[in-house]
């Protein structure tokens, strides 16, 4: 088989406070993230972004260290990943490869290239696939391989999602269960995982199974942890004017406050490392919320950072990619359907979705540009005297 590598793929996160603008104008420069329809827009609408979100997202960062223990957790599930592999008698080179941050995938790809990797598997630490996420890291290494003979040398192959493999499922029931049984009354707990969501239209419109794989997930989750818990699934994490998947998290706890529901058991069922969203997102913010709406028994399940089981399944997975046929950048299958890597939207004058769609981005870039003249007093408007 020659020389094997293992590509983990993540977003990144900035190491420390003066990261945080840097890593923001790489987040809204990917058109995963922000879909523009006049390309040239993209790179400075992520500097009007980054610059008017920087000193927000600084306070979050200071409020859980001065930076994000991304990296470092990355780190730490790859070499607890190379020993599992070496349990198993496969002699793995392990990489890390950062949609956003150092160390960034042009990075990892050339490392794999400098140390003379032969079999290469490409495995992102994102249970459920999406457009934005794994789908974004695929699409740049699909670019990267295109425009460099040398990767194409190599024989590849992808794990585009996991979100039903067994030992996944049941490292997070462990964590679940530890949670609930510290309880009085275990079985009385609502369980409410929090997913990252995605804005509507790539569910919609670009086929995006992102909501189907979290939702799937999420019952199977239920189904292995095998308690009479009740259980929500909502969505946080979004940002701009444009609908995301709902409920939203804030709005769910709410509503359960409501019924009455006086203890929340939180999973953070799309991430696989504690971060922003998690540390300081759910633990902070979120508990506010469910605080002021009257529920103060509020406990988060952790990420599954370094589970023994959960490390365990990621070394069957690389093993099982090994002796399977290869799945290739350019053809991932879903289990209904195809959905390729990064679908294109058409844009279209009238009255259908994807015109709404679009006709709702354009103005919003109106208003952004609005912002900018007002906030630097100069262009067009006041060249003609309208400001």
């Amino acid at each position: 088989m020659g020389r094997v590598g293992v590509l983990l793929l993540n977003l990144g996160g900035p190491d420390k406070l003066e990261d945080v603008r840097p890593f923001l104008y790489n987040l809204f420069s990917d058109p995963e993230i922000i879909r523009l329809p006049i390309t040239w827009l993209q790179k400075p609408l992520a500097w009007f972004i980054a610059s008017t979100r920087a000193s927000k997202s600084q306070e979050n960062y200071k409020q859980i260290g001065g930076g994000s223990p991304l990296r470092r957790i990355t780190e730490e599930q790859a070499q607890a990943l190379q020993e599992s592999l070496q349990q198993r008698g496969q002699d793995v080179q392990i990489y890390i490869g950062m949609r956003y941050w150092s160390p960034f995938t042009e990075e990892a790809i050339a490392r794999i290239k400098r140390d003379g990797i032969e079999k290469l598997v490409i495995l992102p630490l994102y249970p459920q696939f999406s457009i934005s996420t794994s789908g974004s890291s695929f699409r740049l290494l699909q670019n990267l391989w295109e425009e460099d003979p040398d990767l194409q040398r190599i024989d590849y192959t992808l794990i585009p999602s996991w979100y039903d493999r067994p030992g996944y499922l049941k490292a997070m029931a462990d964590l679940i269960a530890q949670q609930l049984d510290q309880l009085a009354e275990p079985d009385k707990a609502h369980i409410f995982f929090s997913a990252h969501g995605v804005p509507v239209s790539y569910v919609e419109e670009a086929g995006d199974p992102y909501q189907q794989e979290i939702e799937a997930c999420t019952k199977l989750i239920m189904q292995t942890l095998n308690r009479p818990n009740e259980y929500t699934l909502a969505y946080q994490s979004r940002v701009g004017p444009v609908e995301w998947l709902q409920p939203y998290t804030e709005d769910a706890i709410a509503e359960l406050a409501e019924r009455g529901i006086e203890e929340l058991v939180v999973v953070p069922i799309s991430f696989v490392s504690e971060h922003i969203e998690t540390l300081q997102e759910i633990d902070i913010e979120y508990r506010e919320v469910a605080e002021e709406a009257g529920i103060h028994h509020f406990q988060r399940v952790p990420a599954l950072n370094t589970h023994p089981i959960f490390i365990g399944e990621l070394a069957d997975m690389v093993v099982d990619a090994l002796n399977s046929p290869n799945v290739t950048l350019d053809q991932i299958a879903r289990p209904e359907k195809k959905v390729k890597i990064y679908p294109p939207e058409r844009w279209e004058w009238g009255l259908s979705p994807a015109a709404e769609v679009w006709n709702g981005r354009l103005a919003m870039l109106g208003f952004i540009a609005l912002l900018v003249e007002l906030i630097s007093g100069q262009g067009p408007l006041h060249f003609v005297g309208l400001l």
